[in-house]
């Protein structure tokens, strides 16, 4: 866990080939494995939290087997998990373990689901709960609502109707849209905001890339067929959104152009909208189908007062450009930022400050109020890869920095700080 000292740069360009989309990837990897018929996954992100997740399929009876780097055939079960009893540990990956665990309530087995110290502090109280509503039969093992959990064989009726709060994590609705196919469909209902939407939006898109369309009342209320899923074959996925936000911000900082490529305007993911953050604080953005490409504009980054709900992850690195805008800035409607990898809005607030910024948190919003940046700090980490990737960019203010626990990126880009250096000068 050796400190990573980031000399102070003042210029930012070049093309970045983004790896593939964390949220994409762990989705299409279940799905395959439920599917019938084998499907090849290309350019699917080669980092912990997949990793976890093929791990966890393998011990399940679903053998993947790698091409190449990046490329993977999943032979799918077509919906049914040869084993029955498992034991799974799926680190701090809330993209496997909140749809694992839909999918094997209704798997006719008896499973235990755990994960890192953090991962057992991340409610799922709320997908047990519509779960359970439905029939199945979940025990907690340590505290009320949180991981770990046992998973035992259930009688689930087809066509069960049941609730689920949104405003807590919109992957409990994306575990259960995905998994009820396997209980032979039934009707979802959203109590409350949804927050985070577009995430939902990639689990019904790539639902309906593996043969089942699901219909929907607005966010309220959704209705899913039965299954089973049906391959299409090969996919191949679309490069991270939320990891270009870091390259596209440096270019916004560091002067540019800085281009990401393997997304663009055809992205399912709701993160390309962080090009409209970077637009709005005065960067020139262009964008093709498959590439965007942020450049700065003459003068600071203007401040900015944004509800940024539907990109929380890309949220974090907007927080850190307000170190560079000319005045306060608000980043709103993020109490998500809580039950993530830490929770995001006091980790923020304490890094800021150390940098010499004057913040302000509430439940749900960060106010950032910028000033001369300060040299040589160190920047703690803990444990979440995107506290790390995010404060990379103070180095483009001609500072300085340390990351401490740099390896934690792993969870999702671990050659991250090697790209970073190639577009910083």
């Amino acid at each position: 866990m050796k400190p990573l000292e980031l000399k102070a740069a003042s210029r930012a360009t070049g093309t970045v080939r983004l790896p593939g989309s964390k949220s994409i990837s762990n989705r299409v990897l279940l799905l395959a494995a439920l599917a019938d018929g084998a499907t090849v996954v290309r350019n699917l992100l080669q980092a912990d939290d997949t990793r976890v997740m093929v791990e966890s399929l393998s011990r399940l009876g679903v053998r993947c087997v790698a091409e190449a780097p990046g490329v993977l055939q999943v032979p799918g079960v077509r919906g049914e998990f040869p084993v029955k009893q498992a034991a799974l540990f799926l680190g701090n990956a809330g993209t496997a373990f909140r749809p694992l665990t839909a999918a094997l309530a209704f798997s006719g087995g008896d499973y235990r689901l755990s994960g890192t110290p953090r991962m057992h502090q991340r409610p799922i109280g709320d997908l047990v709960d519509a779960l359970r509503m439905m029939g199945a039969s979940i025990e907690y093992l340590a505290g009320e609502s949180y991981p770990p959990l046992a998973i035992h064989p259930a009688d689930v009726r087809p066509g069960q109707s049941t609730r689920v709060r949104g405003d807590v994590s919109s992957q409990y609705l994306s575990a259960l849209l995905m998994a009820l196919p396997l209980a032979g469909g039934g009707r979802i209902v959203v109590e409350g905001e949804l927050i985070s939407k577009p995430y939902v939006e990639i689990t019904l898109n790539l639902m309906q890339r593996f043969g089942i369309a699901v219909a929907r009342d607005g966010w309220r209320e959704f209705r899913v067929p039965p299954g089973p899923y049906r391959s299409p074959g090969t996919i191949t996925l679309e490069g991270d959104a939320s990891s270009a936000s870091y390259f596209l911000a440096a270019g916004a900082v560091g002067g540019g152009p800085v281009r990401v490529e393997g997304v663009g305007r055809g992205s399912i993911q709701g993160d390309v909208r962080f090009a409209e953050v970077l637009e709005r604080m005065g960067a020139i953005v262009n964008s093709g189908e498959d590439w965007i490409e942020a450049s700065a504009a003459e003068g600071k980054l203007r401040a900015f007062d944004l509800d940024l709900n539907h990109i929380p992850d890309a949220a974090m690195t907007a927080a850190v450009l307000a170190l560079f805008a000319d005045g306060p800035c608000a980043v709103r409607n993020i109490a998500s930022w809580r039950v993530k990898e830490t929770d995001r809005i006091a980790a923020m607030a304490t890094e800021l400050r150390k940098l010499g910024a004057e913040v302000e948190t509430g439940p749900d919003f960060l106010k950032v109020t910028p000033a001369t940046l300060k040299s040589g700090v160190a920047i703690d980490t803990y444990d979440d890869h995107r506290m790390a990737m995010c404060f990379s960019l103070v180095s483009l203010g001609g500072v300085p920095l340390t990351i401490n626990d740099p390896d934690c990126v792993a969870k999702t880009f671990p050659d991250y700080f090697a790209v970073f250096a190639s577009i910083a000068r």
